[in-house]
């Protein structure tokens, strides 16, 4: 049987530049790791396909165990407000879509943080009126728990001064009770619900565009979320087919939304079922909001807006509905928790439906920034991993010290986490934060935005680089069970890794300038320059 043998690459550690790395695949396995010289010996004559690494520094397959696949392609495509830094700029890149834009037709625009922005004020709905009245201007902010709104979406929409805020979301007013343009966790439904729905060509042309971005930055997977976006699984499953097919050779492991159990239910399908390339992962829900907006849900108030605590997605009784939803159909949850009082929700769920022995994969916690030590020992005891996203610390601080005060938490605890001993998975939640898992070990290490020159925030919570490598390797593989499959550079592992130009230097300043030369996925390359 023919293999691949992937020789001259190196290591990227420090101290290791000069060691090389040679990997010989058969059948999407890694069958033989070691240096040029050891595989030439071991495969002697054996008929092999090479493949020259040129010196390339290897890593295990990086995976990104938390991000949105079809969100990340409509950032690709859409009005992008990532760079913006005051609400003026925000506007006047409003301005030149608007300028290009046939009336009439929706202006959607994203990633909006108007805690980074100078002052940290964002638009009203008067003022994007002022921009523009002869479009429908919807505009979702960085945590995609807010958005704001014109007149004309607002109308659209069917919203008006007098429509009562959902039970779990609200629309945003002034003083005076008059709208004002922004639109909080579940109000948002609506004014999806008015905005043109894209058809199967467009929904695939983002998750293309998004998978191989992905590859582009040396992920060989990714776990996402995309049922809320593409409607169906029988579309997710042809979507994904139809792109390997064409080969897009990324793994996905996909989260269900918990509204889509009973169809995943319908098609036979449980937690782990799939195959090498897509596999169906935990049933998705949310406890609450984010910090950003004052929607996660906090067991006591915001220090910049003590009247406000957040509050949960769903009452105890509906979100225990789900837990046992999700455990008759044959699947762990995985559930978005930011505020402590949100984890407390979920563990006492947890605890009163633990997970089956038998259970395949684990139950997930995602994000859980804001955690109390009480809580740390109860997860320990629950079959469950955390989705854990280093980038939020360069997106968050110093403004959430603000939301947070001094009150008696863990802030971001990655170190506190995995010292606990709970399994934990890196990820970026792009497209809120980005892709690139190498931005993604710098902020694991350095804790500070790229630039600064401090110690880094919180920075007793700081990672080593072998410990942040780990996070993105097999900590990624335990959140989806895969631990005995995926993860490490080790003969009967999944053929994934990662080649980059440069060894990790001393200072992890430099990480932001390596580039990656090649990503290889079942032992084939998926991406290469």
């Amino acid at each position: 049987m023919e293999g691949t043998w992937f020789y001259g690459g190196r290591s990227p550690y420090p101290g290791q530049g000069e060691q090389s790395v040679s990997i010989y695949c058969e059948e999407g396995r890694i069958r033989a790791v070691g240096s040029d010289r050891e595989l030439e010996l071991l495969l002697g004559g054996r008929n092999a396909v090479r493949v020259n690494l040129d010196g390339g520094y290897v890593l295990p397959g990086l995976t990104d165990c938390h991000m949105h696949l079809s969100m990340q392609g409509m950032k690709l495509a859409a009005l992008d407000f990532s760079g913006a830094s005051s609400k003026e700029e925000m506007l006047g890149l409003l301005k030149q879509r608007a300028e290009k834009t046939p009336p009439g037709e929706w202006i959607l625009g994203l990633n909006w943080n108007e805690n980074a922005f100078q002052p940290a004020v964002a638009p009203t709905r008067d003022e994007l009126d002022a921009v523009t009245t002869r479009h429908p201007v919807l505009l979702t902010r960085v945590c995609y728990h807010s958005m704001l709104a014109n007149t004309e979406a607002f109308r659209r929409a069917g919203v008006s001064e007098d429509t009562v805020d959902p039970a779990s979301g609200s629309f945003g007013r002034d003083e005076g009770g008059v709208l004002n343009g922004r639109i909080y966790e579940d109000a948002g439904a609506v004014f999806q619900t008015a905005v043109p729905k894209p058809d199967y060509a467009e929904k695939k042309a983002n998750i293309r565009r998004a998978a191989q971005y992905a590859l582009s930055l040396g992920l060989t997977a990714v776990h996402t979320d995309d049922l809320r976006y593409l409607g169906e699984v029988d579309t997710l499953l042809r979507i994904h087919r139809e792109l390997r097919e064409e080969g897009i050779l990324l793994r996905t492991h996909q989260l269900v939304n918990y509204t889509h159990l009973a169809e995943a239910k319908a098609l036979g399908l449980q937690a782990g079922s799939g195959s090498e390339w897509l596999r169906i992962g935990a049933a998705k829900m949310f406890a609450d909001g984010v910090l950003g907006g004052r929607t996660a849900w906090l067991s006591e108030p915001y220090a910049d807006a003590p009247g406000q605590s957040g509050y949960p997605i769903h009452t105890p009784e509906a979100f225990a509905a789900i837990v046992t939803e999700a455990r008759e159909a044959g699947y762990p949850v995985a559930v978005h928790a930011i505020g402590d009082f949100a984890v407390d929700l979920v563990l006492a769920e947890l605890e009163r439906q633990p997970l089956p022995q038998a259970a395949g994969l684990p139950d997930r916690l995602i994000h859980v920034p804001v955690l109390r030590g009480d809580q740390l020992a109860r997860m320990g005891r629950l079959r469950l991993a955390a989705d854990i996203q280093p980038p939020f610390v360069t997106g968050d601080y110093p403004w959430v010290l603000e939301r947070l005060g001094q009150r008696a938490v863990h802030r971001y605890a990655w170190r506190t986490l995995l010292s606990a001993g709970i399994p934990c998975g890196g990820s970026s939640d792009a497209p809120i934060e980005p892709l690139s898992p190498l931005y993604g070990l710098y902020t694991a290490v350095a804790r500070r935005k790229p630039g600064e020159t401090h110690t880094g925030y919180e920075p007793g919570e700081k990672l080593s680089l072998a410990e942040a490598i780990r996070l993105y390797t097999y900590g990624s593989a335990q959140t989806a069970g895969e631990e005995r499959e995926r993860g490490l550079l080790a003969p009967g592992y999944g053929a994934d890794f990662t080649v980059v130009d440069r060894p990790f230097a001393d200072d992890p300043e430099e990480w932001l300038g390596m580039q990656v030369r090649r990503t290889v996925v079942n032992g084939q390359t998926a991406f290469a320059i």
